[in-house]
């Protein structure tokens, strides 16, 4: 991203070419932009790890006599895992703050992921899974503290786009990337390979991170003052819960991630029960609509970059793009019938694009609406509501394929789902504006105008 098209706000009583650290106003550019990449490729190791057993179902079931309801019961458990974290998840990011809640969630999920392969009985893949769950719950709180505290609010849809896209290359990597270590290797050793690489990870993050241990920018505090900026920040005073922009977004991401957990867990059983398709013949078909989703972030983190920009008001911006989104997924129920797999290829794609512009201006929304300081803990708070969700639809997809009832009933729920919750935040939030001090950022200098 050109440093052309960073807009940095007013904030007296530093030279204007600094950021608050000192750094020049190019390296505070450079600096941003090595913290995102850093950011993206934890997410797409989060990606990997958790998608890996989807790819690898059907040998892992040969292997292991598996049945549908054992691997809905063992997805549902990773949701509740999840989920569970993330009662906790957002109060220890908040804590950490944006340099060390990140190696901290990394180095765990990943040797979660390694104990995997050693994994012999249900219980032991049980306990993998769960511990799985637990640890990457700090994956998402912690992305969204970063970007909120790093980017200001029309840069925020951006950053969140790229990484989400980014995040999706991890899932279009594991169709190709897993199923050819687990042909070589078994898929014992490629559970153990890609958790090896986040142990990679959160060494180098520590040493990019060096001038985020300091101040605000460590717990990831608003870029300045109340004072400085304006009228203060609209507190969320005791628990977030009694606060209806926690419950906005909670409901959102119920009702929409309960349709990518589906996906995401049973999107290879469609290809191989409905279409018939093999563990090497579905890698592609996966790849296709892991790009789209990837396709579906970038557009919508630029679409909205350029109508703030152009002036239009966050809350028409927000709401606007996730009904778009809603409505492109009212299709879904179609994918269950068509004849062809590449038409469910390009159903899903478009489900999976949808639904992550719909994720990228939720999230946006969190960042535009609630301090920083209670940014990790409600979105933790939206991701455990999505994961309990999730969770329900996972185990009731196992429990509806082990009956006869066929995908249809799923899709249909799938359909309906972002309408429900595009109609939720505009009971909720009929009115939104961006709260004060959050369209600045950390790296914001202070003299010079927004």
């Amino acid at each position: 991203m050109s440093c052309a098209l960073l807009k940095w706000p007013d904030r007296p009583a530093i030279d204007a070419a600094t950021d608050r650290d000192g750094r020049s106003r190019t390296g505070a550019d450079r600096f941003r932009l090595a913290i995102l990449a850093l950011v993206i490729l934890a997410g797409m190791l989060n990606y990997i790890d958790r998608q890996a057993i989807a790819v690898l179902k059907p040998v892992i079931e040969t292997d292991l006599g598996w049945t549908d309801r054992d691997y809905g019961a063992l997805a549902s458990l990773f949701q509740f895992a999840a989920a569970a974290g993330f009662i906790f998840a957002g109060r220890i990011v908040d804590r950490l703050g944006v340099r060390w809640a990140g190696p901290a969630g990394v180095a765990a999920w990943s040797l979660a992921a390694m104990s995997h392969g050693w994994a012999r009985t249900f219980a032991q893949f049980a306990a993998a899974r769960a511990a799985l769950g637990v640890t990457e719950s700090m994956g998402t709180p912690t992305q969204i503290k970063t970007i909120a505290s790093l980017f200001t609010a029309d840069q925020r849809g951006w950053a969140i786009g790229v990484v989400n896209a980014a995040s999706n290359l991890g899932a279009i990597a594991t169709p190709l990337i897993v199923p050819a270590l687990a042909i070589a290797y078994g898929w014992r050793s490629a559970f153990v390979a890609i958790g090896a690489l986040g142990m990679v990870w959160a060494p180098i993050w520590l040493a990019a991170t060096r001038g985020l241990g300091k101040g605000a920018m460590a717990a990831g505090e608003d870029a300045a003052p109340a004072a400085a900026a304006g009228p203060p920040v609209p507190a969320m005073r005791g628990s977030i819960l009694r606060d209806r922009r926690t419950w906005a977004i909670a409901g959102a991401k119920a009702l929409s991630d309960q349709v990518w957990w589906l996906l995401l867990f049973w999107t290879p059983d469609v290809f191989h029960r409905v279409f018939g398709l093999g563990l090497a013949r579905m890698a592609v078909p996966l790849a296709v609509i892991y790009a789209c989703a990837a396709a579906g972030s970038v557009l919508a983190g630029a679409v909205s970059m350029r109508l703030l920009r152009a002036g239009v008001r966050v809350g028409v911006a927000r709401k606007g793009a996730m009904l778009v989104c809603a409505l492109l997924v009212t299709p879904a129920p179609l994918v269950p019938h068509v004849q062809s797999y590449w038409l469910a290829v390009a159903l899903i794609g478009l489900m999976l694009a949808a639904h992550q512009g719909f994720a990228v201006n939720l999230f946006a929304l969190v960042a535009d609406i609630v301090p920083a300081a209670a940014v990790g803990r409600v979105t933790s708070f939206g991701s455990l509501c999505g994961n309990l969700a999730g969770m329900g639809i996972v185990f009731a997809a196992g429990e509806t394929l082990s009956r006869g009832g066929g995908y249809g009933p799923l899709f249909i729920v799938a359909g309906g789902s972002y309408l429900a919750a595009t109609a939720w935040i505009a009971w909720l939030l009929p009115t939104i504006s961006p709260a004060p001090g959050r369209a600045t950022s950390l790296l914001t200098p202070r003299n010079e105008p927004h």
